[in-house]
C-alpha cells in the first residue's frame, strides 16, 4: 500500500486514466467501509481510499475534535484488504487556499439531516469537489446508509464530474443495526439501546409493506422508540427516488434521526 499526503505526488504517481476506484472515508473504519473497498476491488484494477476528517460538514465543532479516530488500526485494515493507495491529506492541503467555501443546496433539499445540521451537507459537498477536483477517479463509492448524503452527492457530481457513483447496500449487524463510526462512541448499553430501536425501526418497515400509512401502527412503534431513545430529531416516509413526501407502497423508503443520550444516529430502510 503506497501512503499520499499531497495531491501533486499522488497524481504523479497514480494512473487516473486506469480503471481506479476511489472509496472517500473519516477514518474509524467499520465493516461498512470494508464493503465500500471489496466493491471497489471487485469492480476497479486500483483502489485508492483517503482518511480525512473535513472540518466544513461539522456544524458543531465538539462534534468534530470529538470524532473517533484510530489511523493505526485503520491502517492495518487497509492493508489487510491490499488496498493500492491510501491518501492521508491535511486540511490545508485539500483547501490550499484557505478558502473552505461551502457548496449551496437548494431550498426544497433542506429537509432531515440538511434541516437539522445546517451546513453539513454544504461542507460534504465542499469536500466531495474538491476531491474530485484533483482526483480524477473513475469510479467513486458510497453507501446507502447516509442515502440523503448519497442522494445530494449524485446531484451535484452528475452536473460536473465525469466520475461515476457506484453505491452500496448498508451492511448492518445481526438486530439490524447499521454499523457506523459513531456507534463507536456508544457505551455497551447505549448500544444495546440502538439494537433496539434499529428492530422496532425495521418492524415499521414491514408494517407499511403491508399496510402502507397506517398511521396508528407508525405511532405504536414511534411510541416503543421513545422509551429507548432520548430524542427523535425526526421520522419521515419519502420517495427513494427524488426524497419528496409524494410516495406509495413500491417506492418509499423511511427515514429517522435519533439520539441515544448525547449520540446522533441515523438510519433508513
Amino acid at each position: 500500500m503506497i501512503i499520499f499526503k499531497s495531491i501533486n505526488k499522488l497524481n504523479k504517481k497514480v494512473d487516473f486514466k486506469a480503471s481506479i476506484g476511489f472509496v472517500p472515508t473519516m477514518g474509524s473504519l467499520h465493516k461498512g467501509h470494508i464493503s465500500l473497498i471489496n466493491s471497489s476491488k471487485k469492480i476497479c484494477k486500483k483502489t485508492l481510499v483517503s482518511i480525512f476528517i473535513n472540518p466544513t460538514q461539522f456544524n458543531n465543532k465538539r462534534d468534530f475534535y470529538n470524532y473517533p479516530k484510530s489511523l493505526s488500526k485503520d491502517m492495518r485494515i487497509l492493508k489487510k484488504l491490499d488496498v493500492d493507495y491510501l491518501f492521508l491529506p491535511k486540511v490545508s492541503e485539500i483547501y490550499k487556499d484557505g478558502n473552505k467555501r461551502k457548496i449551496k443546496i437548494s431550498k426544497k433539499d433542506k429537509i432531515m439531516c440538511a434541516k437539522f445540521r445546517p451546513g453539513h451537507f454544504e461542507g460534504v459537498l465542499a469536500v466531495i469537489n474538491q476531491f474530485l477536483l484533483n482526483i480524477k477517479a473513475k469510479y467513486i463509492f458510497f453507501g446507502e446508509k447516509d442515502f440523503q448524503q448519497l442522494y445530494l452527492i449524485n446531484k451535484f457530481i452528475e452536473k460536473k464530474f465525469t466520475t461515476r457513483i457506484i453505491s452500496c447496500k448498508t451492511i448492518r449487524d445481526r438486530s439490524n443495526l447499521p454499523y457506523s463510526s459513531r456507534v463507536a462512541r456508544l457505551s455497551y448499553s447505549e448500544i444495546v439501546k440502538a439494537k433496539k430501536v434499529s428492530k422496532i425501526f425495521k418492524k415499521i418497515f414491514i408494517s407499511l409493506k403491508r399496510k402502507f400509512k397506517n398511521n396508528k401502527k407508525i405511532l405504536f412503534y414511534l411510541n416503543k422508540i421513545r422509551l429507548v431513545s432520548s430524542e427523535i430529531e425526526y421520522f419521515d416516509i419519502r420517495n427513494k427516488n427524488n426524497l419528496t413526501l409524494k410516495c406509495n407502497r413500491s417506492n418509499f423508503k423511511i427515514f429517522i434521526a435519533y439520539k441515544i443520550n448525547s449520540i446522533r444516529l441515523i438510519d433508513n430502510i
